[in-house]
């Protein structure tokens, strides 16, 4: 399958769920975003490490970091892999410099990883041409609020990003695709995620 390099171009509040944070993610070279919702926990540890904070004692994400250098092992790229009832689904590349594995992780762990191991992130086609929301203009939804994010969690908890946006039942699809298309060219990637989903549910029922 094609793989699909990614970069993080946001990091933000999520407008719909307390203690959510909306990750975006682009496509290199592309117009594609991949919006996943995260807990404020993982929010926070991958905000610290782009913001190159040092917490007073180590994170979960530093702890990992440290004993794989210590045992000389490395990430080489993370790979979110599948896409099941809008559960992000990832792995990791590992190697200790003689043999590869891989290795099963949520999609906000891995990422937070990968800021650590400045190791590669990468999807399959497949997962960007159903998931992705296409932008119109060459703007991007710029890391926001990093230094709060790093400096106040709120929970780490991880909110299901399958619940339905209270509202979005009632709407036609003619209606939801309209908000599809509001909600991109106002940069609101977490509200467009939802919208997303509620409509590639309608597509399967």
């Amino acid at each position: 399958m094609k793989k699909v390099k990614l970069d993080i171009v946001g990091l933000s509040y999520s407008q719909t769920q307390s203690g959510a944070y909306a990750l975006v993610l682009g496509e290199v070279n592309g117009r594609r975003r991949l919006p996943i919702i995260i807990g404020a926990f993982e929010a926070q540890a991958i905000a610290i490490e782009i913001e190159k904070m040092t917490p007073s004692r180590p994170l979960t994400h530093d702890l990992f970091k440290s004993m794989a250098d210590t045992f000389h092992i490395n990430i080489k790229e993370i790979i979110i892999y599948n896409l099941v009832d809008g559960v992000f689904y990832a792995k990791l590349i590992c190697s200790d410099g003689k043999n590869t594995h891989e290795v099963d992780a949520r999609t906000s762990d891995a990422i937070a990883l990968a800021v650590r191991f400045n190791a590669l992130i990468y999807t399959y086609e497949f997962i960007l041409a159903s998931a992705g929301i296409v932008i119109e203009g060459n703007d991007f939804l710029f890391l926001e609020n990093m230094d709060s994010i790093a400096k106040e969690p709120e929970s780490d908890n991880l909110p299901s990003s399958t619940n339905q946006q209270p509202g979005f039942g009632d709407l036609t699809l003619e209606e939801l695709q309209q908000k599809l298309h509001d909600a991109i060219a106002e940069e609101a990637y977490e509200k467009a995620a939802r919208l997303r989903d509620e409509l590639n549910k309608r597509s399967k029922s």
